[in-house]
């Protein structure tokens, strides 16, 4: 006849698993978002810097139209602009892009 083992309540529920109940499987992930140059389109980067560009366009039709005044009020603004919009979407960008 085969001796039964007694077992503590305490002790069975506490004492630490020394073999892993089930055998973890390796996986392969891969991600390719942060090597992609298709990761910065970003459609907001992109909106903004196509209204600066149209502006800067704008700016060079006026300019050879002769309306110098208003391209001097254009560059007025825009020096204030650009540098703004340009440090904002940098912010944007290292804030939304996953690394």
């Amino acid at each position: 006849m085969r001796k039964t083992k007694w077992f503590d309540f305490r002790n069975f529920f506490h004492k630490p698993s020394f073999k892993p109940s089930t055998k973890p499987r390796p996986f392969k992930a891969y991600s390719f978002v942060p090597f992609s140059p298709l990761a910065m389109l970003d459609p907001t980067i992109l909106t903004i810097g196509g209204i600066v560009l149209g502006i800067a366009i704008i700016e060079r039709i006026l300019e050879r139209w002769g309306v110098i005044d208003l391209v001097d009020q254009f560059a007025k603004v825009m020096r204030f602009i650009l540098p703004v919009t340009f440090y904002g979407a940098l912010f944007y960008f290292f804030a939304t892009f996953m690394f």
